[in-house]
């Protein structure tokens, strides 16, 4: 695999879902949509809300990556799902290349892909024959992900897009109607719509605070895991001037599925 190509990528922050997405029409349509955007990728660093590990540690790299199903409750078919992607060691190589101390990331070679991962990247690109490279979330810090961020922004002149999966609200406790067409809370609205004004005014300060600033915490979030993946896709932005585009928007189970893209 030549990851040498000058084939700039966007980076992306999109909303995962469970494993019933694949059934969605709607959401998978809108991400199946996406992903004809931009060019066809060489190759895929993501990061999943569903993966923290510190020090930044790096997933399974060899043909045929494993997948790790981290649910319960599903159907069990969603339990014989398979991507098996090519090998990542060159994305791998690459990533450690533009880190500051690449000798304090770790490797996890028999860590697969979770449903973070695997569940969009299934509607996306369904052949599976592009390179995936899992990596973790390392710290919940905003600043620091946005700085990790920026360090990973040039991975995308080399045709690698960056993807931050999780998903802008995550009130799972607070939840009373789990049918996927369920009318958003209010705190899910109100928090939607606040990191939205955000976004198009480009505001990342008011974004990283949005613990003490965001209406509708912390039910929106009463763990951080699902938001901090948007501050590795903010931080990659090639023009911290530009905001980022906003390619999907609405409701799941009342969750906010809004995604952005950054050029």
């Amino acid at each position: 695999m030549n990851l040498s190509q000058d084939l700039k990528m966007p980076a992306l922050y999109i909303g995962h879902g469970a494993p019933p997405l694949l059934d969605d029409p709607i959401w998978s349509g809108e991400l199946a949509n996406l992903a004809t955007e931009f060019v066809r990728p060489k190759a895929i660093l993501i990061v999943s809300a569903h993966w923290e590990s510190a020090p930044l540690t790096l997933g399974a790299t060899d043909f045929g990556t494993p997948l790790v199903y981290d649910f319960g409750g599903f159907d069990p078919k969603y339990y014989q799902l398979q991507y098996q992607t090519p090998d990542a060691k060159a994305l791998a190589d690459l990533v450690k290349s533009v880190l500051p101390d690449h000798q304090s990331v770790a490797d996890q070679p028999n860590r697969g892909l979770d449903h973070g991962a695997f569940v969009p990247l299934m509607v996306m690109y369904p052949e599976a024959n592009i390179p995936v490279l899992q990596m973790s979330i390392p710290t919940h810090d905003p600043a620091k992900l946005f700085e990790l961020g920026k360090r990973l922004a040039p991975l995308r002149e080399h045709g690698v897009l960056i993807v931050g999966s999780g998903f802008l609200t995550h009130g799972l406790p607070y939840l009373r109607d789990f049918r996927i067409e369920a009318t958003a809370p209010s705190w899910s609205v109100e928090f939607d719509r606040w990191a939205q004004e955000a976004i198009a005014r480009n505001d990342i300060d008011t974004l990283m605070n949005f613990k003490e600033l965001a209406p509708g915490m912390p039910y929106a979030h009463p763990t951080v895991e699902h938001l901090s993946p948007i501050f590795v896709t903010l931080g990659a932005a090639s023009d911290v001037n530009v905001s980022p585009d906003i390619v999907i928007d609405g409701y799941w189970m009342g969750l906010a599925k809004t995604s952005l893209a950054v050029a």
